[in-house]
């Protein structure tokens, strides 16, 4: 059963309206408030068939204006090397391989990102049951697989978000969180928008952006309208 804070804002939205993005966002800035800071979530439905290899839709974006969050590193490079070093001087939670290839083959994944160097893959890759289906599998496209360590978890901790397409057709990315000004989630919104549009598969057909949403984690979604978005119907 919705709330009533979730039914009161509800009212506030036109349902049959397309917003253009700064309305969006000023809707979501009127709802009822909650006692904390609501991440807020852009949606995004693509016209690709996901069960086709070739209508993949995968990618990074790198917020100018971060995410909000916290974002706890867990980068497997072998101790007392160089990439451990600096991995643990830009501030990764997690640095190590033996110990972090154990707890991960029993099912721990208390982090948000894994970033591993090249040597590592060979035993990394066989916790595909545990990380793949978490999204937590480093690889090569997204900048997690590297020696430059300190590098891949300064642009994550900066707030470089990764984005893949669901067995739906959607992609879910966390822009910030209700506190940030207009202008900052309206170009953090516009920085995924871009990347998504510019990780278009050559296997997909028609229109590309089916549908687009705003919403925070206690409120009711607001519409975009696509056609402003850069991409045309």
């Amino acid at each position: 059963m919705p709330s009533k804070r979730y039914l009161k804002a509800l009212d506030q939205v036109d349902s049959q309206r397309r917003y253009e993005l700064p309305e969006a966002i000023e809707a979501l800035g009127k709802m009822a408030k909650t006692k904390f800071d609501q991440t807020v979530d852009l949606a995004v439905r693509l016209g690709v068939d996901p069960k086709q290899s070739d209508q993949m839709v995968r990618g990074t974006a790198a917020m100018p204006h971060g995410t909000g969050r916290t974002v706890k590193v867990l980068v497997f490079a072998s101790d007392g090397s160089q990439a451990a070093d600096a991995a643990v001087e830009v501030g990764a939670e997690y640095v190590g391989y033996e110990e972090y290839l154990k707890k991960c083959r029993e099912g721990w994944t208390d982090f948000d990102v894994a970033i591993a160097t090249p040597e590592t893959m060979t035993e990394v890759r066989k916790l595909g049951k545990v990380l793949g289906p978490r999204g937590l599998m480093p690889n090569p496209r997204m900048g997690t697989v590297t020696d430059d360590t300190a590098r891949a978890v300064a642009e994550v901790k900066a707030g470089r978000v990764e984005f893949k397409i669901d067995k739906t057709a959607n992609v879910h990315v966390p822009i910030g969180k209700l506190s940030f000004s207009p202008e900052q989630l309206k170009e953090n919104a516009e920085t995924v928008i871009d990347a998504i549009v510019k990780a278009k598969p050559a296997g997909a057909k028609g229109t590309y952006l089916l549908g687009c949403t705003l919403s925070g984690t206690m409120s009711p979604p607001v519409h975009l309208d696509v056609r402003r978005l850069g991409q045309a119907a």
